[in-house]
């Protein structure tokens, strides 16, 4: 292969790869401003739509783990040719779904095939793209990342009003279909490796961990769903203190324990977690918020998220030299209180409220919460050595997915709790904004136990 070919093929790649992490990307924000439509054509209540949104990301945390044994085992252009079928045959069915439960498991279906877009391409183009590349090409794929979160509200409210909402869904298969030839024609053909034995009992201890937790942390409503709760608090508990034991008696388990001996990594992820509960929530509450309560149609809510997606944006550039004057713990410790402040203030956001307050409440969380992304997935991963980054990183992954479907349990729960108790549906919203937005709060002191760091430049990261 001469030298422009060879160009070709790796620029040909980017784009098969930032077109994948555009979809999933797209994907994990286009659906919550069509909720409300979707929520009237299944006959069901908005709030228990939940389950449409954890299912994807919850499925998504359980197969990353999984993405990279796969490629090495059937080869990195064969299982990314795969995930984008099923995310399209996914896409597809979500569309087809007359029933709430069938919604639910075409969402699985997609989240199958979603959560091998990022990490496989990620891999084709370390494994393709040379050293001295690689950087300005995750690069390059990041962008893919920030432009589906912005398009995401506004085009889900658009369809889901001027269309129909199948159409959230629908505007994958195209996507997909170039996709399909892309991958069949540029991605290069690699060799199978001898891959190590995938851990499929510790995979299956932390799986269940993973689900049982998430089931269990939404807010019981009724008595019987607090022992449905704490049952399933207890079934993660044992599983999950069932694998420290497992994990040091097998050579190859699925997450080392020597992760959590970098201290930074342990309470990165603590704080990673709790931080993006609050974070997390916003997306799911605020465009119900709007339509249920205020009356916005859904190009409308999905309008008002487009400052906070483009601060989002914009502040990015503001985070390294930010860090490498004040540090990681002070820059996280600071900033964190701007998050979860500005959470808070979404409880303010009413009829009455001027369109200047909500959009400088929109930036400011969008900013805040685009440059505390960036600076937690630095400080999380930056001290582990190149043996355990892979690793590291894809615990970190889990735990990020994880947090989404979280914040959508725990949001969405405390409204339908607080509305039954006190038979208001708007100060049930301003009182979870409120709520959530303390949880992130607290995510402040986790990160004062932050290791004192060097100002160093934060490493790039897709996320």
């Amino acid at each position: 292969m001469n030298g422009n070919t060879k160009a070709q093929s790796h620029t040909a790649l980017l784009w098969i790869v930032a077109g994948g992490f555009f979809m999933q990307a797209l994907d994990t924000t286009i659906v919550n401003t069509a909720l409300p439509s979707i929520a009237g054509s299944l006959h069901e209540a908005p709030l228990a739509m939940r389950p449409i949104v954890i299912a994807y990301t919850l499925t998504m945390a359980m197969l990353t783990p999984a993405s990279g044994w796969l490629a090495d085992s059937f080869g990195t252009r064969r299982v990314y040719f795969s995930s984008i079928l099923i995310f399209v045959f996914g896409s597809i069915c979500c569309a087809s779904a007359h029933t709430l439960p069938q919604l639910v498991v075409a969402r699985v279906l997609q989240g199958v095939g979603g959560s091998m877009l990022l990490p496989i391409g990620r891999l084709a183009v370390l494994r393709t793209i040379p050293g001295e590349a690689y950087v300005a090409a995750l690069a390059f794929v990041s962008v893919a990342g920030q432009v589906g979160p912005i398009l995401g509200p506004t085009l889900g409210g658009w369809l889901a009003q001027a269309v129909s909402w199948h159409w959230i869904f629908l505007i994958n298969v195209p996507i997909g279909a170039i996709g399909l030839i892309a991958v069949h024609r540029f991605l290069p053909a690699d060799a199978h490796s001898d891959a190590p034995p995938f851990d499929w009992l510790g995979y299956g201890l932390l799986s269940i961990a993973m689900v049982a937790f998430s089931l269990g942390v939404e807010p019981p409503v009724e008595t019987h769903q607090a022992l449905w709760c704490t049952s399933l608090f207890a079934l993660s508990t044992i599983t999950a203190l069932a694998y420290i034991p497992y994990a040091k008696r097998r050579r190859h388990p699925l997450f080392e324990l020597a992760l959590f001996r970098e201290p930074n990594f342990s309470i990165g992820l603590i704080g990673n977690l709790v931080c993006r509960i609050g974070s997390s929530a916003v997306p799911f509450l605020l465009p119900l918020l709007l339509q249920l309560e205020l009356g916005y149609t859904p190009l409308h809510s999905g309008l008002m998220m487009l400052p906070a997606a483009l601060a989002g944006t914009v502040s990015k550039r503001w985070v390294a030299p930010l860090i490498r004057r004040y540090g990681y713990d002070s820059f996280l410790l600071v900033n964190t209180l701007v998050v979860g402040g500005s959470i808070v203030a979404f409880a303010l956001i009413s009829q009455g409220t001027p369109l200047l307050i909500d959009i400088a409440i929109l930036a400011a969380f969008g900013a805040s919460n685009s440059m505390q992304f960036a600076a937690m997935n630095s400080v999380t991963l930056k001290g582990l050595s190149s043996r355990d980054a892979s690793s590291g990183n894809s615990l970190f992954s889990m735990v990020q997915m994880l947090a989404m479907g979280l914040g959508v349990s725990i949001g969405g729960g405390l409204v339908e709790l607080f509305s039954m108790q006190w038979g208001s549906a708007v100060l049930a919203f301003k009182v979870s904004f409120a709520s959530v937005g303390v949880i992130t709060l607290v995510s402040a002191f986790i990160f004062r136990r932050l290791e004192s760091t060097p100002a160093a430049e934060p490493r790039l990261h897709a996320r």
